[in-house]
């Protein structure tokens, strides 16, 4: 959200811009090379079960959800729901810091 309330969302094909408005020195297929390296990078870390540190920014790591007996909402009956693994990201001091206008 920002600071009206509205949401508000980058996409990655806006960060690449906003990224090569900032570098003019740099191509824009560079940027976008680059960009998609570290993505690619964190996913392959991540489905390692390896943790993602970016000091200041945050830390990415996978957590497991075990596997349980969940409720269909509309019929009330009862639904096995498997093990998961979900990303989860862990924000970092600095950026904390700044969110929060310290």
């Amino acid at each position: 959200m920002d600071r009206q309330g509205n949401d508000v969302a980058m996409t990655k094909s806006e960060l690449i811009q906003h990224i090569a408005d900032m570098n003019p020195h740099l191509y824009h297929r560079d940027v976008e090379r680059i960009v998609t390296t570290i993505f690619d990078e964190i996913s392959e870390a991540l489905s390692r079960g390896d943790r993602v540190e970016l000091r200041g920014f945050g830390a990415f790591s996978v957590k497991r959800r075990e596997a349980r007996v969940g409720r269909n909402p509309r019929t009330g009956t009862a639904v096995h729901v498997s093990e998961k693994h979900v990303p989860f990201f862990k924000t970092g001091k600095q950026l904390r810091e700044r969110l929060n206008n310290r």
